[in-house]
């Protein structure tokens, strides 16, 4: 069970310290405002009252035994700028921080964010990404170059195999799961597409235009 402590709990980390605490995870939240803390207090193992970027609170509560540190503070910009230069100074092993721009960004890692949360950023190349084909239904990006998406499959495939349509070798594109009938399966060489099939597919955007002639 990890051990996870959330500096501010807003609609972000009340979101994260939440989801963490229904997977089994140990988690503190920690916000200046007793409202939101009555609020998320009921979903997490502990919660307190408190200035997250205050060095003597923070060092009290033993920042080294946590696995992981989010800092999700919504007000002035420096107060998580501090909090995360505070963090890692005390030991933290790992800290993620929020950021609204670019250039909230890069001065995070320069002291010393482990990994940058840019909701807005990633929501917009979600959004984006999604409503450029009606093709493309959802999308999860694994780096620069790679990604997941869940496609609709085009006509001409309904009725032929896996083998057929052989999309490995001719695009470089691996078709990891189908969705059918609400039902998800791993499809083998011999498995005919029909029309409503949702495939779940990785490879680089370039190759899946061409595969799904996007």
């Amino acid at each position: 069970m990890k051990s996870v402590l959330v500096l501010g709990t807003g609609e972000f980390g009340s979101t994260i310290a939440k989801r963490m605490s229904e997977l089994g995870c140990d988690v503190l939240a920690v916000d200046s405002d007793e409202n939101v803390i009555n609020e998320i207090s009921p979903y997490v193992t502990n919660s307190m009252i408190g200035d997250c970027t205050n060095r003597e609170l923070l060092e009290s509560l033993g920042i080294p035994d946590f696995d992981i540190c989010v800092v999700a503070l919504g007000g002035l910009f420096q107060e998580s700028l501090e909090a995360t230069c505070t963090l890692k100074e005390l030991g933290a092993k790992f800290v993620m921080a929020r950021a609204t721009n670019d250039v909230q960004m890069k001065f995070l890692k320069m002291v010393g964010a482990d990994e940058i949360a840019y909701p807005e950023k990633q929501t917009a190349v979600r959004f984006g990404t999604r409503y450029a084909s009606d093709m493309i239904l959802d999308f999860i990006s694994l780096d620069s170059n790679y990604s997941i998406y869940e496609m609709k499959i085009p006509k001409d495939w309904v009725g032929k195999t896996l083998m057929t349509i052989d999309v490995r070798r001719r695009h470089d594109v691996n078709i990891i799961t189908l969705k059918r009938s609400g039902m998800v399966f791993i499809p083998h060489a011999d498995t005919e597409f029909c029309a409503d099939d949702i495939a779940f597919v990785i490879g680089e955007m370039r190759n899946i235009r061409k595969c799904f002639k996007i």
